[in-house]
């Protein structure tokens, strides 16, 4: 079941829609009657290749003529196609050179070809890519030699990598995977890791490319590349495991031997990590093995080099990432547990002499002890293998002065953070709250800019990003410390000393981190924090208003809670608007306090539409500009109804005159200025003014949105060839039609019309995606379904041609994603209207191909509109239009049922990753609820009987086992 043939004869007698499916099978069938007229041999007889100067053109390939039509090419040619890639000055030949050669890779002469190269050794240039050749052939077209010519590529290979062995490094690695990839895939080499030591482990200059071969086999066993299938993966691992102690002592013998030879060394911990990763060692072996004792040596060692130091870290994080299950490996877990410990002096000795490289490497391995004895640590803290040295040795490393190191053990304090809140143990919280206040002291510290600093904090280089970083760590460990506690604490030390101002500043930073996790109500110490804050003097330090600033907009909940506050704090803020260092910032705060206090800023109100006026005349980044008018449409929407259109006017006002100066403009000098700035700032004041209208109410925008749209299409029009631009257009529409939801019935017709004749000239994915929001929002109303469904069906058109050339569907996914989309939104408000249409058969046809796309968004939709499609079928059955849903339904899976079903199998099993799994289950469970009876007859006539039991047995009741089933089968081919 796990080789190409079986899949093969498997799949015969199917129906595969889409060009993939089909391409797929006729390739099979092609190559496989190439075997029968051609025989493939390997240690062909070398050509004398002389260097060529001389300019080559080839034959390259056009959609309708494949490169290699005119039969196998020469092998001087080949030669001067890589000459060529490598060493051509100009890059028009390089790119002819790329394109010829990578046409023969594709072709079954590269093996043979390949073969010769690799045989002739002119050069590394040449050597190398008949090594990669080699290697990608094997990986992704084995299915391509008949089973008769393994062993002699097997021969071949091992001669190769036996005679270039000295070459190069890189086309060693490259044969010793193609040798492992072959190991794998070939069923009749078995024991194959006692073949290879038994041929070469008595040979020395043969040792570092077998410790190569041996440290790419593990590795490659879970490789996407190969298809082997879970049966044939499950024989390999036993096979591994059965010779893993061979591999190990061959490992010892080496590293005994290896003396002063720091590079097999380094070979050997690479090797035996591989090993470690595949997860096969045993446990009591390695435990008692002397290796380990040599891996902890080389780490104590100070003159140990920074390249041996740093493969021996890795083999270490590699041992301990292998026995997370401490259960099983109880022996091997104590013996590295006090290995581990044991390094505390060498990290002591690697600070004092100030290499950093050696100190992140004893901080990678501190971090992953930690992790791998978390659970241990949480249920058992200072017992057995509980120890809190632990998380000494990391508080140890965050005591080093650069922050790299500390930055390294952030992933196990925040899921040491997570189980202990999942635990909910106050009595356990008191055991790690000093560690967690220890952390903290030692956060802040490294927060601190440097004293010579000038300017603001950065956002977006390293340093900043840490930052970042340090502020989402401490929102996730702040409830063991307390953050009225920790808060207190840290204003304390501001208050009651005269810290330098970069310490004044990272502790306001930490302080901003936890501000939003206070219980504000009646809370002293959070009213007299802002207090002083407000009354900052202009004269500190830039950086110290520039986060005091910050902390003033986390603290928008006390605002809320004391009004008072609001004058005091717009003031202040207004200061740092007018700096230009402090502007986005100060419109960033101004942002979260009109979010939260959208009722107190309602009196404010006129101030902000002054800002909003006068945007470009402050020093705003676009994201502030945006932020600052999402408050003011926030704070919009809670004035009274009758005011909300005329202060909607006039925020918008601004945008719209500049809209109409640039298409003036644009007019007369026939040059088009970019809009999209103005276009953002309307579209974000339409997302969030969302004022509460009862039923019955004129929508206050209404009006507004009307006399916009004239400019919009105007926009539209005159920038229709520029997809982005278009795109801006249309999510400024989007966000008006939701903005007034029915009250936009009189832009439907323009806009419709609009719409369609442009998607007709430049089918923007937008306009379907647009096209999805008018379904949604009128969908459902009588007499707009005709027009709705006339609109699908003149988008569906293009989209249809659109996506039917050559690769259409994974070189156009947004454009599959926004159809079905759309379509989608037409099963869900209209059913029947698009059932009962002409359009649903392509629909449903360009569906079935699409299922095969391996674009997680794209796919997501195709899938969710087959699944509710049948859904309507089931759905709301007490409605009166539930007859015919059941009956269109029912035509539906009578005429495209068993492609689908089959198109889902083998779409399963080829083409997408198992994240999308879950959604194919859906829709197979979909049409199981609909009728179970047919759709098990569908998966027989797609499967064997005995699969087809595996995958949807009558028993399943929940979707859940669907898709467990369909993970177990896949499994089979992946």
């Amino acid at each position: 079941m796990d080789s190409n043939l079986d899949l093969q004869f498997m799949f015969s007698n199917l129906m595969l829609i889409c060009n993939l499916g089909t391409s797929w099978f006729n390739q099979c069938k092609t190559e496989k009657q190439k075997r029968t007229s051609q025989n493939i041999h390997f240690n062909l007889r070398v050509y004398n290749l002389q260097r060529s100067a001389s300019r080559v053109i080839y034959p390259i390939s056009t959609p309708s003529r494949n490169a290699m039509e005119g039969g196998k090419p020469t092998l001087p040619l080949v030669y001067q196609a890589v000459q060529a890639l490598y060493h051509d000055p100009d890059p028009a030949g390089k790119e002819r050179a790329s394109v010829w050669l990578g046409e023969l890779q594709r072709s079954m002469y590269a093996w043979e070809i390949s073969d010769q190269l690799l045989q002739l050794k002119q050069d590394v240039e040449s050597c190398y890519f008949a090594a990669q050749t080699m290697k990608m052939k094997i990986q992704t077209s084995f299915y391509e030699l008949p089973p008769e010519t393994h062993t002699s590529l097997r021969d071949s290979l091992l001669s190769h990598i036996q005679n270039l062995k000295d070459l190069s490094p890189i086309i060693v690695t490259q044969l010793a995977l193609a040798i492992a990839d072959l190991a794998l895939q070939m069923a009749s080499w078995k024991g194959c890791v006692h073949t290879l030591i038994e041929k070469y482990s008595n040979d020395v200059s043969s040792m570092p490319f077998l410790i190569e071969i041996l440290t790419v086999l593990p590795e490659e066993v879970h490789s996407r590349s190969l298809r082997i299938g879970a049966n044939r993966r499950s024989e390999i691992i036993e096979d591994l495991a059965y010779y893993s102690t061979t591999v190990v002592t061959l490992l010892v013998t080496c590293a005994e031997k290896s003396g002063h030879d720091e590079k097999m060394l380094i070979k050997v911990f690479r090797c035996l990590g591989s090993w470690f990763n595949l997860g096969v060692l045993d446990n009591n072996f390695m435990a008692s093995n002397q290796l380990l004792m040599i891996l902890f040596q080389v780490l104590q060692r100070d003159e140990t080099s920074t390249n041996l130091h740093e493969a021996a870290s890795d083999c270490v994080c590699s041992a301990l990432y292998a026995i997370e299950n401490l259960a099983v490996h109880m022996p091997l877990a104590m013996q590295l547990f006090q290995g581990v410990l044991s390094l505390e002096t060498a990290y002591h000795m690697a600070v004092a002499r100030e290499d950093l490289d050696k100190v992140l490497n004893y901080c990678r391995i501190f971090t992953e002890l930690s992790e791998t004895f978390l659970e241990m640590t949480v249920r058992t803290p200072g017992q057995g293998m509980g120890d809190l040295r632990t998380l000494e040795l990391l508080l140890i490393c965050a005591g080093h002065p650069q922050y790299e190191v500390v930055e390294i053990s952030f992933n196990f304090w925040y899921r040491l953070g997570e189980n202990l809140y999942k635990m909910n143990d106050p009595a356990l919280h008191r055991v790690f709250k000093p560690y967690i206040q220890r952390l903290l002291h030692s956060l802040a510290r490294h927060c601190q800019l440097d004293p010579d600093h000038e300017g603001v904090p950065e956002d977006t280089d390293d340093f900043g990003e840490f930052r970042m970083r340090v502020s989402d760590l401490v929102k996730d460990v702040i409830f063991l410390v307390g953050s009225m506690e920790c808060f207190s604490q840290l204003y304390s030390t501001l208050k009651e000393g005269n810290p330098p101002w970069e310490v004044t500043e990272a502790v306001l930073f930490i302080m901003a981190a936890i501000a939003k996790s206070i219980d504000p109500e009646n809370n002293p110490t959070l009213t007299e924090v802002l207090e002083q804050v407000v009354l900052l003097p202009e004269t500190v330090h830039i950086a110290v208003r520039y986060t005091s600033i910050e902390l003033v907009g986390e603290m928008s909940e006390v605002i809320d809670r004391n009004p008072c506050m609001l004058d005091p704090v717009l003031n202040f803020l207004m200061k740092g608007l007018r700096e230009k260092p402090l502007a986005s910032v100060a419109a960033k705060a101004i942002h979260n306090i009109c979010s939260v206090c959208r009722d107190h800023m309602a009196q404010h109100f006129q101030g902000l539409l002054n800002i909003a006026r006068s945007l470009d005349s402050f020093a705003l980044s676009t994201d502030a500009a945006v932020g600052l008018l999402k408050g003011t449409a926030l704070v919009l929407a809670r004035l009274p109804l009758e005011k909300i259109a005329e202060c909607l006017n006039d925020l918008c006002a601004v945008q719209v005159m500049a809209l109409r100066k640039l298409l003036a403009q644009d007019s007369s000098s026939g040059k088009l200025s970019d809009p999209t700035v103005w276009l953002d700032r309307l579209a974000v004041i339409f997302r969030h003014t969302n004022p509460i209208v009862e039923n019955g109410q004129t929508h206050p925008c209404q009006k507004v949105i009307q006399e916009i749209w004239p400019v919009l299409s105007e926009t539209l029009n005159a920038h229709q060839n520029d997809n982005r631009i278009v795109e801006r257009c249309c999510r400024c529409l989007r966000f008006a039609v939701r903005c007034v939801g029915k009250g936009s019935a009189s832009l439907l017709q323009p806009l419709v019309t609009q719409m369609v004749s442009v998607y007709q000239v430049y089918p923007h994915s937008c306009f379907l995606y647009l096209g999805s929001i008018l379904v949604d929002e009128y969908g459902m109303e009588e007499g707009c379904r005709q027009g709705l469904l006339d609109m699908l069906q003149a988008l569906c058109m293009p989209t249809f041609q659109l996506l039917e050339h050559p690769n259409g569907l994974r070189n156009h996914p947004d454009t599959v994603d926004d159809l079905f989309r759309l379509v989608t939104r037409f099963v869900q408000r209209s059913p029947v209207t698009l059932l009962s249409s002409t359009i649903i058969v392509h629909i449903i046809q360009c569906a079935i191909a699409a299922t095969t796309l391996d674009h997680r968004d794209a796919n997501c939709s195709v899938m969710k509109f087959v699944r509710d499609l049948i859904h309507t079928g089931v759905t709301n059955d007490h409605e009166d239009d539930f007859e015919i849903r059941k009956r269109l339904i029912g035509q539906v899976m009578e005429q495209h049922g068993q492609q689908l079903v089959t198109q889902l199998i083998n779409t399963c099993c080829f083409c997408l990753p198992p994240y999308t799994l879950p959604d194919v289950a859906e829709v197979l469970w979909e049409i199981m609820v609909f009728d179970r009876p047919v759709c098990l007859v569908m998966l027989i006539c797609s499967l064997c009987f005995s699969i087809y039991l595996s995958i949807c047995h009558p028993s399943a009741e929940e979707c859940k086992q669907v898709c467990w089933a369909i993970r177990e089968f896949t499994r089979l081919y992946r």
